[in-house]
């Protein structure tokens, strides 16, 4: 994988997508991003290489205790900026995407600062 926020990206799909089936698939992820299954296939090894995931012999793939702290962490990330831009006026569609960009860049400092507007 090319950046940490494709990383990133993979293992929040496979939280949101274990909360939502149960058991995820290479294939399910591949559909979810739009990727190719030969591009999700070459992730997954990565990510089970980095300890993030467990594939298993069906071919199922969960979460380690790291991937998921990983997975959750962003997913919080991203889950806050989207309620602050759509606080702001941003049309909830453009958010989701900003939301997905912003999450992978911000520094723990603002979004501590962001986490603790939202919440006062």
């Amino acid at each position: 994988m090319k950046t940490r926020s494709s990383a990133e990206d993979y293992l929040e799909t496979i939280l949101l997508l274990s909360k939502k089936k149960g058991l995820v698939r290479s294939i399910d992820i591949a559909e979810e991003l739009g990727y190719s299954k030969p591009s999700v296939s070459v992730a997954m090894k990565k990510l089970k290489a980095d300890g993030m995931v467990i594939v298993d012999e069906y071919g199922y793939i969960n979460l380690t205790g790291q991937g998921l702290k990983t997975a959750s962490e962003v997913y919080d990330r991203h889950s806050v900026v989207f309620k602050l831009l759509v606080s702001i006026g941003v049309s909830e569609e453009v958010a989701e995407e900003d939301a997905c960009k912003i999450e992978h860049i911000l520094s723990d400092e603002t979004f501590d600062a962001i986490k603790k507007k939202l919440n006062s």
